[in-house]
């Protein structure tokens, strides 16, 4: 399978979820909310966003992804009760457009299931696809109003904690440097637009790590070269009140043990502001050829990121997939617990434990 192929996470991890979840959206509002009881979490006065404390300094705030088994029945709210036991945050990701909240919308749903189901929604919108670089929009004047006006009033009305815009945005560097300027000065009017609306929303945009550091070989079908790092387009985004990273280091190393002691202390230094991990995955099927995992292994990954972060006092850190998804290879595998049967993987409780 070609590189390109295995790193279509646009399609893969973003647009498959949120077309999922539109689709579910009717259901949900009708059936899926928690009914009153005593093992039912009463709705907080206020959002969890505006009640939790601060990360930096202390361990980071933990979740996963809109990742349920399926969308049919307790398979949906039981993601949920699970997805509580992971963590406080709950992450959807999904085109921007969504933002305008219509009927349907992924990222209105998660907004406001969250005060039903006592988690932390953290929202990323997304304008691009990251295996071809194509913009889902042009950047024309029109939809930068649109990518403003709707992050402005999702923002004026859900007053979320957390806002990503973009997603692998070096990626899109890579595959158009001209489109990726024009998102730098759309970055800099949204984000204005985002404090005047919510002043308390922590805006930022994120990058893949391994892509970052140069380390294009192994899975991506490139090569490892330091002359490859991106560390100098964090500086497009002196804005953003955080830096988030995507880390699959499973695609460039072939163990958990291989991965540098300075692995994440390095993206620390070169942020120079707080960071987050908001997608950080290891497989655990026994393949590709060359890049076996296991289950046990996917669970060393998991302590291991955990050790590696424990002085970089990351701001969160959203595992990728609760259940694995479907997908493709090695990605279909991520999950903390498998999606066959529904059981939890070794990296479940070393997840929790962490």
């Amino acid at each position: 399978m070609e590189a390109e192929n295995r790193m279509a996470t646009g399609e893969t991890n973003i647009l498959w979820r949120a077309a999922v979840l539109a689709a579910a959206v009717l259901w949900t509002m009708t059936c899926a909310l928690p009914a009153e009881s005593p093992e039912s979490p009463a709705a907080p006065e206020e959002t969890p966003a505006a009640q939790s404390p601060e990360g930096g300094g202390a361990a980071p705030a933990k979740g996963v992804s809109l990742s349920p088994r399926s969308y049919q029945g307790e398979d949906f709210t039981d993601f949920f009760r699970l997805a509580g036991e992971a963590g406080d945050i709950v992450m959807w990701a999904g085109d921007w457009a969504d933002l305008k909240g219509q009927e349907g919308s992924g990222a209105k749903i998660v907004a406001e299931l969250s005060a039903s189901f006592g988690y932390i929604p953290l929202v990323e919108a997304q304008f691009f696809t990251q295996s071809s670089g194509v913009l889902v929009r042009p950047l024309d004047e029109d939809n930068r109003r649109m990518y403003r006006e709707s992050a402005a009033q999702f923002a004026r009305t859900y007053q979320p904690r957390y806002l990503g815009l973009g997603i692998e945005v070096n990626t899109l560097y890579e595959k158009s440097p001209q489109d990726f300027d024009s998102f730098a000065s759309l970055f800099d009017e949204v984000y204005d637009a985002v404090k005047a609306a919510s002043p308390g929303t922590k805006v930022f945009t994120v990058f893949q790590l391994e892509r970052m550091k140069g380390l294009q070989g192994g899975l991506f079908g490139g090569r490892n070269d330091p002359a490859l790092a991106q560390w100098d387009l964090l500086e497009r985004f002196p804005k953003a009140d955080l830096i988030a990273f995507t880390t699959y280091p499973c695609l460039v190393f072939p163990s958990p043990a291989d991965m540098p002691a300075e692995y994440y202390a390095e993206a620390a230094a070169y942020a120079g502001k707080p960071i987050a991990f908001t997608e950080i995955g290891w497989h655990s099927a026994p393949g590709p050829a060359g890049w076996e995992s296991s289950e046990d292994e996917q669970a060393e990954f998991v302590r291991s990121f955990f050790a590696l972060t424990e002085d970089v006092n990351p701001e969160m850190a959203v595992w990728s997939f609760l259940f694995d998804p479907e997908a493709e290879t090695p990605f279909d595998s991520m999950g903390l617990r498998r999606r066959s049967d529904g059981n939890p993987k070794s990296a479940w409780d070393a997840w929790r434990e962490a």
